[in-house]
Order: C-alpha cells, then structure tokens, then sequence
C-alpha cells in the first residue's frame, strides 16, 4: 500500500526558565505537548488514478461481476481486463468533470429512481450484480460521465470523409506476383485477372478512408494513386499487392461498420494518450 502516514511534529511550548507565580515562589512549568494528529483511514486500494482511488472492494465487486458474465474461472490477463477497465472509466469521467460535465447528487437521485421498477426492482438488481447501495451510486455517477466523454470523442469521428474504391490481388510468391504483372502490363484487364484470382471476394477493398487500412505503407501510396492507376508490386509483410484504385470521391459518406472501426481506434488512442499524461499506480499484489 503506497498511502504514507503523515506523523506530526511534536511542539515544545513554555517558559524557558522559571516562572513567578502569583505567590512570589519560583515554580518550574513543564513543557506542554501537542499530541500527534490521528492518523487516516488507510483504505484497502486496488489502483491510484491521479489521486482518485480505486479501492479493493470496488475491484473486487467488478472482478465478480466480469466472472459471472463469461462464466469460467478467471485468468491472470482477466485480472487485468478488469483493473484497466476500472482505470479507463476513472479517466474518462475525470476527463468529463475537467471539461465541465459533473452528475450531481439530484440528479443522480432521478436517474436511480428511474431505474427501479415493478418490474424489475433496483435492490433486486443491485443484489443480483453484487452492488450495495453506496457502491452502486460511486459506480453509476462515474459510468455516466464516463459515457459523456466517451461520446464527445466518439463524435469527433466525422460522418464524411474523402475515400477510395480500390481492387487488389494479393500473393504469397513473387514469382506468381511478376507473372501476373507482365499480363497486365500486356493489356489484360485488371477486374477479369482479379475475378480468377479471388473468386470469392474478386479482390475488391471497398470504400475507405485515409488511416483505415491496417498497413499504413499501403494507405500512404494508395491516396497518391489517380482514380484508374495501377501499382506496381508491393511488397508488405502479409504478401505482395498489385492494387488497383477504382473510384476516388471527396467528403464521401462513410459506412456505418467502418466508421464505427475509427471510433474504436479513436477512443483506443484517447486512452493511450492519456495514460502518459497520467499517473497511474496499481497497488494489487502482482
């Protein structure tokens, strides 16, 4: 536990030497003491996240829930699902109460009682999912405003972006990458070629966004292509590409699934930037 007891410094008061008192005889006072403060209540802490703590029965209460929803003993790396989880939700919502938005006590008090129906009772609930009373407000106040950043930087993701339709044919020999660049450059048709070579997918990539391909040197040379323009072969450590941009559109709306793809990636690098800007100290046994 890194919590450090603050111990106080004992203070000497009184007369240096002797005293007159009201009697005329010289009486020695002793030296009064100011008594230590007490010490605080050291509290069982699973993480420190800028000065907020995660305590253990929070972890621990987490650690359970995470275990009944996947339903089998858990792992050394489940353990570590859950604590980074915890980690993640305490920096969005300090992220939340930085930028203004802070859940206060009235409304929390109608958000709970908004939950609790005759349905399905809230202390039903609670006790299902190992929550108390006290637990279940410090956890609800901090996943509201949690969910309040999450979506601002969620939003940023634009709705448009300027895209490319591209075509490939990707192979895991050289030899058969060069035979096939030689029949296109002999004035064979780059769709036909790619139909025989995948007939499944027909080498087709879709729309997408600059940032979106997993290989950033293929995403970089792409963006570079006129609609129409053919590569030469690319080597990458999957393979090597002959690619082929189809379509080149401006502000072009982007699909739903793939948009959804840049906002995990949004969030993802939201979290890794703010882990550097943050200290961070998780004090559960390793």
């Amino acid at each position: 536990m890194l919590l450090a007891i603050l111990i106080g410094i004992i203070l000497l008061s009184g007369c240096g030497g002797a005293a007159e008192t009201s009697t005329g005889t010289n009486t020695p006072v002793l030296p009064t003491r100011t008594p230590f403060p007490p010490p605080p209540t050291l509290i069982p802490t699973a993480a420190i996240v800028n000065g907020d703590i995660i305590t253990v029965a929070a972890y621990q209460e987490e650690l359970a829930r995470y275990s009944a929803a996947v339903n089998r003993d858990l792992t050394e790396e489940d353990h570590t699902i859950v604590i980074n989880d915890l980690i993640n939700l305490t920096l969005l919502a300090q992220a939340a109460e930085s930028e203004g938005f802070q859940i206060s006590d009235n409304d929390l008090d109608e958000r709970i009682a908004g939950l609790d129906t005759a349905e399905q009772p809230l202390a039903d609930w609670m006790a299902t999912y190992g929550f108390t009373e006290e637990s279940f407000r410090t956890h609800l106040k901090r996943s509201l405003e949690a969910a309040w950043m999450r979506d601002q930087i969620l939003a940023d993701v634009p709705l448009e972006m300027d895209q490319i339709h591209a075509q490939q044919m990707l192979f895991y020999d050289l030899f058969a990458a060069e035979d096939i660049l030689a029949t296109l450059n002999s004035g064979s048709d780059f769709s036909q070629l790619a139909k025989s070579h995948d007939p499944q997918t027909l080498g087709d990539l879709g729309w997408f966004p600059p940032g979106f391909l997993t290989i950033p040197a293929l995403d970089e040379l792409l963006f570079s292509f006129e609609a129409g323009e053919t590569s030469d072969i690319i080597e990458t450590e999957i393979g090597y590409h002959i690619i082929k941009v189809l379509e080149k559109e401006q502000n072009r709306l982007l699909d739903p699934a793939i948009r959804q793809i840049l906002q995990e990636q949004a969030l993802d690098s939201w979290f890794e930037r703010r882990w550097k800007l943050s200290t961070i100290q998780i004090t559960l046994p390793s």
